[in-house]
């Protein structure tokens, strides 16, 4: 049965106009890294913070009858995450609470050593590589490829969110990784961040990096990414199959991936759909088909999902995540493709969007690093 929130969007006349607010109980608490929980929880799956609407579409005060003539434009919220970001009408982004940058080096803990390389001076395409301490000097590490998620608008490698998950991560799988710090949309919209993802994904491939040429088994590359980042995973897998196949790929890791519509899908939440899709043309003005370009719906008009170019492929979600149906629909379609690999997929009960990041520590993100560590693994 499908479910819904508990919200009504109602049309409330106010000073000779009609402005939509929406009545509700407060939102659900924000999953993104950093934000503060609210204490109202909901009893099924949770919007994403990235994917709420403001609880009224304008921000402005109502004008005075003597104020109207003299009172300079306000810019007006369009699309806001309280705690992550406010996109006003005029198309300017806001980034609040933005988590710190956290310098490369030794990682005390995990052991892991990072450091920071420029890609492209020219466009500022960056990556942060992560080497593991090394048990056998000469035996070569798988090397993996990460994009951040952020909806295509937030965050970077450099970021404590990400240091602190890949730092682990390269040391549990034994992994030679490369963050990949792609452009951020409005300022380039897509496809921008697509090209700057794999732009990165040949460098590492091509083993220019003096870490990758001595350390890294170029021959067993893996890709991961979460949320907005799986969703890039996706476009590099088929544009490696459009360059023949090349670079390799040997397996593909979809954490949370972010997928969309123009249309719900049964269990969607309600108003998951249009926000996605809003969210996606402000990133991506271009697109062709409004949220059913390929690139966000995978599925629709006509899924290449025979052609994913590589052998392995684990897709996540969370049972909580407004994107646990759209996550899984896209498991069953691969694995009922003619695509000649091994899927395998790994839900955490319970668990919201990316939960894993804010909480590492937890039962369900130490069981999810497991299932990630074992797939590189080959277990």
């Amino acid at each position: 049965m499908k479910r819904a929130l508990c919200h009504t969007i109602t049309a409330i006349p106010c000073r000779g106009r009609t402005e939509l607010r929406i009545l509700s109980t407060p939102w659900v608490p924000a999953i993104w890294p950093g934000s503060i929980a609210n204490a109202n929880d909901f009893p099924f799956r949770k919007i994403p913070s990235y994917l709420r609407k403001p609880t009224s579409i304008s921000t402005k005060a109502a004008p005075t009858p003597s104020s109207v003539a003299m009172e300079p434009a306000v810019d007006e919220v369009a699309f806001e995450s309280p705690a992550h970001f406010r996109i006003y009408k005029s198309g300017k982004i806001e980034r609040l609470n933005r988590p710190p940058v956290l310098p490369a080096g030794l990682d005390e803990a995990t052991g892991v050593t990072s450091k920071d390389v420029v890609l492209d001076a020219e466009t500022g395409l960056s990556a942060r590589l992560y080497l593991p301490r090394l048990q056998e000097p000469s035996k070569k590490l798988p090397v993996l490829v990460y994009y951040h998620g952020g909806a295509f608008l937030l965050e970077s490698a450099d970021s404590a969110t990400y240091h602190t998950y890949v730092n682990p991560l390269a040391a549990a799988a034994s992994v030679l990784v490369v963050s990949v710090s792609y452009r951020l949309a409005p300022e380039h919209p897509l496809p921008t961040a697509y090209e700057d993802s794999w732009a990165a994904l040949q460098w590492a491939a091509s083993a220019q990096d003096e870490w990758i040429a001595e350390h890294g088994d170029v021959s067993r590359l893996f890709l991961a990414g979460d949320s907005a980042g799986a969703n890039i995973v996706h476009d590099m897998l088929l544009r490696a199959s459009g360059a023949g196949g090349l670079p390799r790929v040997e397996g593909a890791i979809m954490l949370h991936p972010w997928f969309g519509g123009n249309t719900p899908i049964e269990g969607e939440p309600e108003g998951a759909t249009a926000a996605t899709a809003g969210l996606w043309m402000y990133a991506c003005p271009g697109a062709v088909g409004g949220a059913d370009d390929p690139r966000m719906n995978p599925l629709a008009p006509a899924p290449a999902l025979e052609k994913l170019a590589c052998a392995r492929m684990l897709v996540c979600a969370g049972k909580m995540d407004a994107l646990y149906v759209r996550d899984r629909a896209y498991y069953e379609a691969v694995a009922a493709s003619a695509w000649p690999g091994d899927v395998a997929w790994h839900e955490s009960e319970g668990e919201e969007h990316v939960f894993f990041l804010p909480k590492p520590e937890c039962e369900n993100a130490k069981k999810l690093m497991d299932s990630v560590v074992a797939f590189i693994a080959g277990a």
